[in-house]
């Protein structure tokens, strides 16, 4: 349940077996599935809400598991979204496929286009019947609380004033930026990509149909999913670009943008300036340590990952079911030690590595490639992976299920 803030100017204290600092799809879920367990479970989300443009959307058929695992599937499905069940692009005019989901032999074979808020706030809904567990809106953690060597919670501001969360484990969920892995002085391995992603938003009729992915063009490339009314655009540029982007005009932009997708020529006036344009640096990068004593980090805390694939959500989602299946009995009635915690990486780190590492190959051999001037052969590998729709059903299971999927083994409390 939410719990509300006194009035007053002094500092209040709130006493917690753990509190997750973070509510993004790690955090909520490992919110809800401490809760569930009876464990005392503070979350602290920084925002009023969680409405916000340009999130991660895509539900991979990983996490729909879950959500079924938990009975939590039915409602999730009637919260508007779209299902995607092959991933087709147009690459120098030639129509490649680089995934088909439908040659999975799983329960959900689709990828839910959905809303992050959405997605969210059906499990802070849903979290509501678990009296141990509370939702902290507007509650930014600032710090971290130390006894001797050991993290024993967070600081945090709130609009009423300061909070002190004391708790046994504190786990962050912060995302890439975190307060959390920063103030513990957690060391981050960065990896590189050679990309970065504008994200914008076009208007779409009713009558506009394409089943088109990735586009790839004379050296640009854009990625779009269809919203329903409106079209979902990510415009891949080289890295470090953005400012020569801006440079050349909006104007100069948006042609590119026509030249690769025309069917959002109806639309294309809703980006009325570079306000319409959120700049997505992105970056791959883990920890090499993901724990202090009284501290973890999972998700994009711990490992932070490329758009490619859109897996971002999904292994945040499955970090939180391991980090859950692991640690959940043994903070119902205690402490986990460190090794005990570290559980959670050496569950984590193979399946994160090998995403990481598929992730690089697809920068270095298609992305890389497509973003050179002037016109590109087909990559090799999208060829093959188009002729032969065996390897297409391989690469839908590398993006939509992912490697030693996760499932929920956590206690549910009586």
């Amino acid at each position: 349940m939410d719990a509300g803030y006194p009035a007053g100017p002094n500092t209040r204290q709130i006493r917690a077996r753990c509190c997750v600092v973070g509510g993004g799809p790690a955090g909520m879920m490992l919110g809800y599935l401490l809760g569930r367990a009876g464990v005392d479970v503070v979350v602290l989300e920084k925002h009023a809400d969680f409405f916000r443009d340009f999130r991660g959307d895509t539900v991979h058929p990983s996490t729909l598991q879950v959500m079924d695992e938990l009975g939590l599937i039915d409602g999730f499905l009637k919260l508007p979204h779209q299902d995607i069940r092959t991933l087709d692009g147009m690459f120098g005019g030639t129509s490649v496929r680089i995934a088909d989901l439908r040659r999975l032999s799983v329960k959900y074979p689709f990828i839910a286009m959905m809303p992050q808020w959405d997605f969210l706030n059906y499990l802070r809904e849903s979290g509501k019947r678990f009296p141990s567990l509370k939702v902290l809106m507007k509650a930014e953690a600032t710090d971290l609380i130390r006894r001797g060597d050991a993290v024993a919670g967070v600081h945090a501001n709130t609009p009423d004033g300061p909070v002190e969360i004391e708790a046994d484990l504190t786990i962050g969920c912060d995302g890439r930026h975190s307060i959390v892995r920063e103030r513990a002085g957690l060391d981050v391995e960065e990896i590189g990509a050679p990309m970065d992603v504008l994200w914008f938003r076009v208007g779409r009729r009713p009558d506009e149909t394409e089943n088109l992915f990735a586009r790839v063009e004379h050296g640009k490339m854009m990625v779009t999913f269809d919203r329903g009314d409106y079209w979902q655009c990510a415009y891949v540029i080289a890295k470090g670009q953005y400012e020569a982007v801006k440079a050349r005009g909006l104007p100069a932009l948006l042609d590119d943008v026509l030249r690769l997708a025309p069917i959002l020529k109806a639309g294309i006036a809703d980006v009325k300036s570079f306000d319409d344009v959120k700049l997505l640096t992105v970056a791959i990068n883990r920890l090499t340590r993901w724990t202090r004593p009284g501290l973890l980090c999972i998700g994009d805390a711990a490992h932070a990952m490329s758009p490619i694939g859109g897996v971002g959500v999904n292994l945040a989602v499955q970090d939180a079911v391991a980090t859950a299946n692991i640690l959940a009995a043994k903070l119902v009635h205690g402490v986990p030690s460190e090794d005990e915690l570290d559980a959670v990486r050496r569950r984590r780190e193979f399946p994160v590595r090998v995403t990481q590492r598929m992730q690089v190959i697809a920068q270095n051999n298609i992305i890389s490639a497509a973003l050179k001037a002037g016109d590109q052969p087909v990559p090799l590998a999208l060829r093959l992976i188009t002729a032969m729709p065996w390897l297409q059903g391989l690469t839908a299971r590398m993006v939509a299920v992912g490697v030693r999927p996760e499932h929920v083994h956590s206690p549910a409390a009586g």
